[in-house]
């Protein structure tokens, strides 16, 4: 259910969720163990009982990440089940979830209680602003939709040949075209080149095979069309 991901993080795969044209897209979260035992859940699943015991093995959550305008249809289960717990919502997302109880909005400092383990970057485009994170204990690069990849073969008929055509598919995470577009029109050239400062030791995203070798080189080749 939770695979380690390296030191004092985690991931879980969550259900296959549907989109806009009938498009779909597996799921995947994130786990990371503050020093201080602290948990912090990074763009919550549609969870499972088994998800909740796992986790709450690992100790207790004190912070649930909804890393981008996209990623929140599961927060009021966790919120449920984590009650005392802060959400911290990407920028936009509090206007667009007034049913929800929110702490503070994520920004380019990181919030006091993980300042010095978790630094981030909001990267601003047309589609979602996304908060991009670094969990400096595992050298981890966290995004959420800006890098995508799946298998070929993962759509069929017509859908197939956009997913192709969008970057979508492939053996190597992507940035898909939309978000390229998306990307350009709100100038992140100078958030991303600060992604690319850090010292990355692998790459996860919610939606693609995760980076594990050559970070760094990974990441500039995925972004060298936006930052030279």
């Amino acid at each position: 259910m939770l695979e380690s991901f390296g030191p004092d993080i985690w991931i879980a795969d969550g259900p296959v969720v549907s989109a806009i044209a009938g498009f779909h897209y597996p799921t995947r979260m994130a786990v990371i163990r503050l020093k201080n035992g602290t948990l912090v859940i990074w763009s919550p699943v549609t969870p499972s009982p088994e998800l909740f015991d796992a986790i709450d093995a690992l100790g207790p959550v004190g912070h649930i990440l909804a890393p981008n305008t996209l990623h929140h249809l599961a927060l009021p289960d966790w919120h449920m089940r984590y009650p005392t717990a802060l959400i911290h919502p990407a920028p936009g997302l509090a206007e667009k979830r007034t049913d929800l109880a929110f702490s503070s909005d994520l920004g380019d400092a990181p919030h006091l209680a993980w300042a010095g383990e978790i630094d981030q970057i909001v990267v601003p485009n047309s589609i979602a602003d996304e908060v991009v994170f670094f969990h400096k204990a595992s050298g981890s690069v966290i995004f959420t939709d800006l890098l995508q990849n799946m298998p070929r073969g993962w759509y069929s008929g017509w859908r197939s040949i956009v997913a192709r055509l969008d970057l979508m598919t492939g053996t190597t995470p992507r940035v898909p075209r939309k978000f390229r577009m998306a990307l350009r029109a709100r100038k992140a050239a100078e958030p991303i080149s600060r992604v690319l400062d850090w010292p990355a030791e692998r790459v996860l995203m919610a939606h693609g095979t995760p980076v594990t070798n050559d970070a760094q080189s990974y990441l500039r080749s995925a972004f060298g069309w936006l930052v030279k």
